[in-house]
């Protein structure tokens, strides 16, 4: 038994005391396997689950890592199911692996016949199967290997797919480093990534995952496809490629709804790919115009549903994704470590800010009252329809004009979830509004403007919540948001973490209305910033009122 800041309990959560001088050391060790649920101010709750120790088994972490980090950090013995449960939960990953035989046949190959004997029961496994090879092995229908690892996973029985990659056309790509280079962090995560040619990189936003990613372009050498969230993020993409690579404007198209190029590097939005016409996907054909020796998913986390489908079909190209967190809001993590593949890489945020590489930040929540009419009309009101009236209290508005005063000459984004609210805010601060309807180039001069500095204050909608980048942002000031979202909370911080030239430290301020539900959505937004070692300070908006 030791004095440590852990107690781990036969459940499998882990209590961590918030205020034990190791529990920053206790915290990063324990976020490679394990996942926050939930982060009042003293005691932070762990679950250790399953996915989180294989995805911590295929970044190179062993059981007995795992438990040393229990043992070294916890109060109290660690209960022996526990210890057991880890053990024999962690042993599972790689005991099932697809590979090829000599002729390029697709095997699923069980180290324990007693497995394959097992999961060849379940009928949907049967079904992706076809002749039996040996006591271990199966013959994998061809077209089966992305759907076999979906169903394999469910089962409790990740497989370690070892069956290699069509080559891919090969395509010259160098780093011009010329004026910068890579940091070690993220020639490990190139380094992680090229060892096994699929996976998941997962770094804090502003930490350079764009890098990471044109950097497993040049390793492999290959024509690329990248997928991207929208059509800003695509040109950003291309900006940067066309800055720190060797590669010219003829080698790297955009298809996107307004451009439709088809070039040895391709950046195609999510957006397109899953665009419909009378009943079928439009533009399907791109996954196979060219033969892409590499496939890079940007912000893998916000991947729609149907590139899942389309993803199990590029199970023989090699997968990079790239994002700030792994969490869905769907709860389809399994999905993205079947097909994109497991995590490959992963570096704490506050070890990033610690190494100079990202801009430290404060975090506050500013607690608005409702007037008794609103509360009044706030406690009639319909489930569906009470967050939203919580959301938009106009009291915010009061409280978002003293913060941007008080930050005044500072770089400010105002980010909402509801037009009307941000229609309003614009007006109340003289500031221009940038939504969804905002057409590409106006979107793309208002960032511009706002980078140089022209334009202070911006209004945006949760557009801006990815792939944007507003390097000189250092206040960002939340007032509503889609429901309980963590990933969106991190991409909001996000947008502030880009090293400064001004040296100003970031500020990420959440609006929230007192007593309503959009103070309980706020405590689940808050889980994931919890776990990168983010806390965030309470304030009461009457203090921030002028005296």
């Amino acid at each position: 038994m030791t004095d440590g800041p852990l107690i781990v309990q036969s459940d499998r959560t882990v209590l961590l005391e918030v205020a034990h001088p190791q529990a920053e050391d206790a915290r990063h060790e324990l976020a490679v396997f394990a996942e926050l649920e939930r982060a009042p101010e003293h005691i932070h709750t762990y679950r250790i689950t399953r996915l989180g120790l294989w995805n911590a088994r295929a970044a190179g972490h062993d059981a007995t890592d795992m438990l040393a980090t229990l043992e070294r950090f916890s109060k109290f013995p660690i209960p022996q199911s526990v210890a057991v449960d880890i053990t024999e939960t962690v042993g599972r990953y790689g005991r099932l692996v697809i590979e090829r035989d000599d002729n390029g046949t697709l095997l699923l190959t069980a180290k324990d016949p007693a497995v394959l004997s097992e999961i060849t029961r379940a009928r949907k496994i049967a079904a992706l199967l076809l002749d039996k090879v040996g006591d271990r092995s199966f013959v994998v229908q061809a077209w089966a290997r992305g759907q076999l690892k979906q169903e394999l996973l469910k089962l409790g029985w990740p497989a370690e797919d070892e069956a290699g990659y069509t080559p891919g056309t090969p395509h010259e790509i160098e780093l011009d480093e010329t004026s910068w280079h890579l940091r070690p962090y993220q020639h490990q995560a190139i380094d992680g990534f090229a060892a096994h040619g699929s996976g998941v990189v997962v770094l804090p936003c502003g930490a350079g995952k764009t890098l990471v990613g044109l950097g497993a372009m040049a390793e492999e050498g290959r024509t690329t496809l990248i997928l991207v969230t929208n059509t800003v993020s695509a040109r950003q993409w291309k900006a940067e490629i066309l800055k720190r690579t060797t590669l010219t404007e003829e080698e790297v198209g955009e298809y996107s709804g307004q451009v439709k190029e088809i070039k040895p590097v391709t950046i195609a939005t999510y957006q397109i790919l899953t665009s419909k016409r009378k009943g079928e996907f439009a533009h399907l054909a791109l996954l196979d115009a060219l033969d892409w020796g590499l496939v890079i998913y940007d912000e893998v986390h916000l991947l729609p549903a149907p590139v899942f489908k389309l993803t199990a079909d590029l199970q023989a190209r090699r997968r990079l994704g790239l994002t700030a967190t792994l969490v869905r809001e769907d709860g389809r993590e399994g999905d993205v470590f079947s097909l994109i593949g497991p995590k490959r890489f992963d570096a704490p945020w506050k070890e990033i800010e610690a190494q100079g590489f990202i801009s430290p930040a404060e975090c506050f929540e500013v607690r608005v009252d409702l007037p008794e009419h609103e509360r009044l009309q706030y406690a009639a009101a319909a489930d569906d329809e009470r967050y939203r009236l919580a959301a938009s209290a106009p009291e915010k508005i009061r409280v978002v004009k003293e913060l941007v005063a008080k930050h005044e000459g500072e770089r400010i984004l105002v980010i909402g979830q509801y037009l009307d609210q941000l229609e309003e805010l614009a007006d109340a601060l003289s500031a221009p509004a940038l939504t969804g309807s905002t057409p590409v180039a106006e979107r793309e001069r208002l960032y511009q403007e706002f980078r140089d500095g022209v334009t202070k204050v911006l209004v945006v909608s949760k557009v801006a919540n990815f792939s944007v980048d507003l390097p000189e942002a250092t206040v960002a000031i939340q007032v509503s948001g889609s429901f309980g979202s963590r990933q969106e909370e991190a991409q909001r911080l996000g947008r502030l973490l880009r090293p400064k030239e001004s040296g100003i430290p970031a500020s990420f301020y959440t609006l929230v209305a007192r007593d309503t539900v959009d103070q309980d959505f706020a405590q689940n937004r808050q889980r994931f910033l919890a776990e990168q070692g983010y806390s965030y300070t309470i304030l009461d908006a009457a203090a921030l009122a002028p005296a």
